[in-house]
């Protein structure tokens, strides 16, 4: 590669990120995150509104600062994965939020990671890489904005222009100069439809989620029975939602460009998307692991699910 730029070589990679599915590609220079941004980060923690997601406190100073994430790092390619589906659960259906239609993105993203790790050995076969999708500590949108993907809207989502925010990210380090991206300018403007749209107000302020009254964390990350106020917080907000929550993007302007994805392990199952109340309802543990073998829902467990189910049925009874 001696002959060619790092203009050059970022463009090869770039052309093979597309090959592969990417919806985007970018690459930014491995630095610390700016001081307005890592103070922010702080105060977010410091304030509590990360719930009990204590991992997200974790290797602080790795969040913060990526080249302490791998030795000698010296670029940041950052990838976008469109996970809008083309079929969509009907408003009589128990809704779950749109990412979890498919396959557990983890798997996906990493295996197509992979594949552009392995490509950039043609390019230098002694470099050194390292793979981020969820699993190691660093701030995903924050990199995709430096590196040009979209900016960050005022619901805490990477907004890409004329795309949209249902995309996955991830990021690979790199031990290589690269020519890097620009970040991109805000486009929100005065527009504040996704706060207005957030059912629980967790969107207190633009660009500020408070995880405690957020739909997604509740029905997700929060373990064990919801408490009195986790309740009166939920109330009629769930609105037939059993799993996670896409109001603040459906509400998005930008959103109006998304297209269906390509990716097919992203595709919904027959099953998935043919289950009424009633059968969301008596679904048994081994129904569950049928049903989400391979799926992100996984995450919140089958007694997760039943619960959120049973709390959305009693708001129902409440109400009527």
């Amino acid at each position: 590669m001696k002959n060619y730029t790092t203009h050059d070589i970022s463009n090869e990679i770039k052309a093979e990120a597309q090959r592969l599915g990417f919806s985007a590609c970018g690459i930014a220079k491995a630095e610390p995150v700016d001081s307005h941004t890592a103070a922010k980060y702080r105060q977010w923690l410091h304030d509590g509104k990360h719930a009990s997601m204590q991992y997200l406190e974790n290797n602080l100073d790795k969040r913060l600062d990526p080249t302490l994430l791998m030795p000698n790092v010296k670029s940041i390619i950052c990838l976008a994965l469109n996970y809008y589906p083309k079929q969509l659960l009907t408003q009589q259906q128990y809704q779950f939020a749109y990412y979890a239609y498919g396959k557990d993105y983890h798997d996906v993203m990493k295996q197509k990671m992979q594949s552009l790790a392995v490509f950039m050995q043609s390019l230098f076969p002694s470099y050194s890489f390292k793979l981020c999708c969820d699993t190691v500590p660093i701030l995903d949108r924050y990199w995709a904005s430096r590196a040009g993907l979209g900016w960050i809207g005022k619901n805490g989502n990477l907004i890409i222009p004329n795309a949209g925010s249902y995309f996955f990210l991830g990021e690979i380090l790199v031990d290589i100069e690269l020519g890097y991206d620009t970040s991109t300018e805000n486009r929100c403007g005065a527009c504040q439809k996704c706060i207005a749209a957030c059912p629980t107000k967790a969107l207190s302020a633009p660009y500020c989620v408070d995880a405690r009254k957020c739909l997604s964390y509740l029905t997700i990350e929060h373990r064990g029975e919801f408490d009195e106020t986790c309740k009166r917080i939920v109330g009629r907000a769930l609105d037939n939602t059993v799993y996670g929550c896409d109001c603040c993007q459906k509400a998005c302007p930008w959103n109006r460009f998304a297209q269906p994805t390509k990716i097919q392990e992203f595709a919904p199952s027959d099953k998935f998307l043919s289950m009424s109340p009633t059968d969301w309802e008596n679904l048994t543990i081994e129904d569950y692991r049928t049903l989400f073998k391979g799926s992100a829902v996984k995450r919140v467990k089958y007694e997760g699910l039943m619960r959120n189910i049973a709390n959305l049925r009693k708001n129902d009874d409440d109400n009527q």
